[in-house]
């Protein structure tokens, strides 16, 4: 049963990607330019290595499902409706790389009306239940502080590029 929820999850992850690909061309296309390119590789890297540990340790540890897998899966649910809400509310800005706009009037609806970067809480969120469900609590501790490390360093790349380029500050004051 993990293995073919974890495989919906990779091919959902997959979707995104193809849209973030469709999105990236039309953003190029208005004039958009990216920052932040030296650290995506990495970011790449700790999703996809998220998946292959999170993998290697349910199968190595022989973990069963949670004893609260239940609660964890409405939580699940309750986030990827979260990261859908955050995708549709950006529209054609949404990306997996960050890409400036100039002089673009920053999304300021959904659930950016009350936070600055929900969909980094989503995959937060995401490295804490995943594992969680499954019992693998190595893949949650060590993926959790990876992805602190790396959104310590994203968001200000995002936010700085954002104040520089668009109307943010004004935005988010």
């Amino acid at each position: 049963m993990a293995y073919l929820f974890l495989a919906i999850v990779i091919l959902q992850r997959f979707a995104e990607l193809i849209i973030a690909r469709h999105n990236e061309r039309w953003l190029r296309a208005q004039g958009a330019y990216e920052v932040g390119a030296s650290h995506y590789p990495y970011m790449l890297a700790l999703h996809s290595s998220f998946f292959i540990i999170l993998i290697l340790e349910i199968t190595l540890k022989k973990t069963l499902v949670s004893p609260v897998f239940l609660l964890l899966l409405l939580l699940f649910i309750g986030v990827q409706a979260m990261r859908i809400w955050c995708i549709y509310s950006l529209g054609r800005f949404w990306n997996t790389k960050i890409f400036i706009l100039p002089n673009a009037t920053v999304v300021h609806k959904g659930p950016y009306r009350f936070l600055r970067h929900p969909n980094y809480i989503v995959v937060s969120l995401e490295f804490l239940i995943l594992p969680f469900m499954f019992q693998a609590y190595f893949s949650a501790f060590i993926f959790t502080v990876l992805n602190a490390a790396m959104l310590s360093v994203r968001i200000p790349i995002e936010e700085r590029a954002l104040r520089q380029a668009t109307d943010y500050s004004k935005a988010f004051k």
